[in-house]
């Protein structure tokens, strides 16, 4: 299955190229479509048909298409398909067919603003031509190589290799670049189709829940931190055009925006007591956008080393001198917690995961204590 992805971890020739356009496609080049014919059986027995049970996720692509702008001359034929990977993961072929995970679509559910999140970025990749763009970033890596390149099939070149490390970064940047890219303009797509940009960092925040962030500067992804950073201006363009668009929020396709709560890192102070004794806080500060009513901030501790599902197992256990509402009513909230004088466990080795959730008790978001306690 790697070779359909859009960017993979292969070893490229470092080059000084700048970064082909869409623009830059030239008019005959068909090669991205004609793989996506060669590689549709390989795809289709991986996945299937999305039915009545994805029928949000399918009215929600059909919403988007309609406001998608195509170059002239590329006729798609649009369609969801689900896909067993067990990865949370997306993906999309040149032809106008997208590949969502199962896990991802439940995570979906009936939610058509976290759908469109999702296909608003595979449908941008479609139209920016993004396979065309990476097949000629390559082919310019390995002008006067000899080598021959072939898209959708990682290390079919031959020719000089450069350093794996500095190769791999390379090629990671470029496919970053695209997804940022992506990000963006799936914005303004969602806000011409009725779905309010905000669900975008609403699911990136339950992905980075879900799963642990990579750090590698070889990620083919940039992570969700990242994300939500560079595409803040786009974000607010893309919010004052949905206002334009649909005034009235509840009318739109995509209905209310979802709360959306930022944690900055949390951070660990220390007081001296009049006995000599040191006495532990940690302040969690937090920014919310479109919440109604209150946020629940739990502190939740895991052996460090462990994932993130650890801490989401002991979620509901935990003290209730760990928990703290907020309405999260100014610009900028911070939460303090006293943890006293051995930190929160008194043991070395130990990490502490900030959830936030809910009302209903649903999970936000979460950020990590990156400090050990002692």
């Amino acid at each position: 299955m790697a070779a359909i992805l859009l960017c993979f971890s292969c070893c490229i020739p470092l080059a000084a190229q700048q970064n082909p356009t869409p623009e830059d496609i030239p008019g005959k080049f068909k090669l991205d479509i004609e793989t996506a014919a060669r590689l549709g059986p390989q795809l289709a027995a991986h996945s299937y048909v999305a039915a009545w049970r994805y029928q949000t996720g399918r009215v929600t692509l059909q919403n988007l298409v309609a406001q998608a702008r195509l170059a002239k001359g590329i006729h798609l034929t649009w369609e969801l398909r689900i896909a067993d990977d067990n990865m949370l993961n997306a993906y999309s072929s040149p032809d106008g067919t997208i590949y969502v995970d199962g896990n991802l679509a439940e995570l979906a559910g009936d939610s058509a603003g976290l759908w469109a999140a999702i296909l608003s970025h595979e449908i941008e990749h479609i139209v920016r031509r993004d396979w065309a763009r990476r097949y000629l970033f390559e082919h310019s890596l390995w002008a006067g190589s000899g080598g021959d390149l072939l898209l959708g099939e990682p290390g079919a070149a031959s020719g000089t290799w450069m350093e794996e490390r500095t190769a791999s970064a390379d090629l990671a940047g470029f496919c970053r670049q695209l997804e940022l890219e992506a990000d963006s303009e799936g914005l303004m797509l969602m806000a011409r189709a009725g779905y309010h940009p905000d669900f975008v960092p609403a699911l990136h925040h339950l992905l980075q829940v879900l799963g642990e962030d990579s750090s590698s500067d070889y990620a083919l992804h940039p992570q969700w931190e990242l994300r939500d950073r560079e595409f803040q201006m786009a974000r607010a363009a893309a919010g004052i055009e949905f206002e334009r668009l649909w005034p009235d929020r509840e009318a739109s396709p995509g209905g209310d925006p979802p709360a959306v709560v930022f944690t900055e890192a949390p951070k660990i102070t220390t007081k001296t007591t009049k006995t000599g004794a040191q006495e532990w806080a940690l302040e969690v500060p937090i920014t919310c956008r479109n919440l109604v009513g209150a946020v629940e901030v739990v502190l939740v501790t895991r052996p460090a080393g462990t994932q993130t599902a650890a801490s989401l197992q002991r979620l509901s256990a935990a003290p209730e001198d760990r928990r703290q509402l907020t309405g999260c009513t100014s610009p900028r909230t911070t939460v303090t917690f006293e943890v006293g004088d051995r930190g929160l466990t008194g043991a070395k080795g130990v990490s502490v995961d900030v959830f936030i959730l809910d009302a209903w008790g649903s999970v936000l978001s979460r950020a990590d204590v990156a400090r050990r306690w002692r």
